[in-house]
């Protein structure tokens, strides 16, 4: 019986290097579901619109700082920063965070998310001056979700407001309309003013095209936030996609191959050209061009020195940031 386990167990390795390339095992350590599942329940709970991944230049220091997420709603913008601790989290005497793992019995300092926050709301306001739009007083701020239910605050007390604690994090719900209730209206909201229509547009425009992450979705329904680099495969195909540039391509969807003789099949590649006057495309302006299936991809996911290499066919869709 272990011999057919771990015979299976080297097939299922061995078919999934041959279907997404002989990196996508290490990328696994690169999940972001904790935080898509933060963005995707937050536009549910609020009705605002998430922007997932931005890298918002820092004049200061001539970098970019890297922010997990925005929230737009017609009352304000936030600035969340999604930390995905398991164990038990305290508060050092100088404001790091210690994060012990008690399974591991291993014991890590992280600097405190909450500063690094608000640097990132302070950031994101000036990029945002420079380009156009001001606010009223107090319509940015900024919060940290925790949302590991293996994550288990110590000394709660000591914890700022700005920290949503895997508790508070279910006890979320949607808000009714003109009513604020308990610590939801503490956390989420703060009796801000809506802003006009023309400076909402505006500000979602900008946000849109601001610089941000790419972003790679497979078919096992996992996604990463990194760097597009190029692709890899015959020169006739190279020649095909000269035409996928971040200066002019703004999505790829990757459709079902056509199988054209033994052992060789083309991929339908869609791709959507970049407006700057506009955000997405229609269906009728999608483009289209086809390539072999064993062409690759090289990707670099965000907070990783290693390049990734993807099969094409185990890709779904890619956006590239401009």
């Amino acid at each position: 019986m272990w011999v057919e386990l771990l015979c299976g167990f080297v097939s299922y390795r061995l078919i999934r290097r041959i279907l997404y390339g002989h990196d996508i095992v290490e990328m696994e350590s690169f999940d972001l579901d904790a935080m898509f599942m933060v963005a995707s329940r937050i536009e549910k709970l609020y009705g605002g619109k998430v922007y997932i991944g931005l890298r918002i230049p820092d004049a200061d220091t001539g970098t970019r700082q890297n922010i997990d997420m925005v929230l737009v709603t017609k009352g304000e913008l936030m600035v969340i920063s999604v930390k995905n601790f398991s164990g038990f989290v305290g508060i050092d005497t100088d404001g790091t965070w210690i994060c012990t793992d008690d399974g591991k019995h291993k014991t890590e300092r992280y600097p405190d998310p909450v500063v690094e926050t608000k640097i990132q709301v302070a950031i994101l306001e000036s990029y945002l001056e420079q380009r156009g739009v001001t606010f009223p007083e107090g319509y940015l701020s900024g919060r940290v979700v925790l949302p590991n239910p293996n994550c288990r605050i110590v000394h709660s007390i000591n914890f700022p407001s700005e920290v949503i604690p895997f508790d508070k994090w279910i006890e979320l719900e949607p808000e009714p309309r003109n009513l604020f209730r308990g610590w939801i209206k503490d956390a989420f909201r703060g009796g801000k003013k809506e802003m006009q229509d023309g400076i909402q547009q505006k500000l979602h425009f900008i946000l849109s095209t601001a610089p941000m992450w790419d972003r790679l979705e497979l078919k096992d329904k996992k996604c990463f936030l990194g760097e597009f680099l190029q692709f890899k495969g015959r020169k006739e195909d190279m020649q095909v996609l000269r035409i996928i540039k971040r200066s002019k391509v703004s999505r790829l969807i990757i459709q079902k191959s056509a199988r054209l003789c033994l052992g060789c099949s083309k991929l339908q590649v869609l791709y959507s050209p970049r407006d700057y006057r506009s955000e997405g495309s229609s269906a009728s302006e999608w483009k289209e061009l086809k390539v072999r299936s064993n062409t690759e991809v090289l990707f670099q996911p965000r907070g990783s020195d290693k390049v990734r290499k993807l099969k094409l066919s185990s890709i779904v869709s890619m956006s590239l940031s401009a």
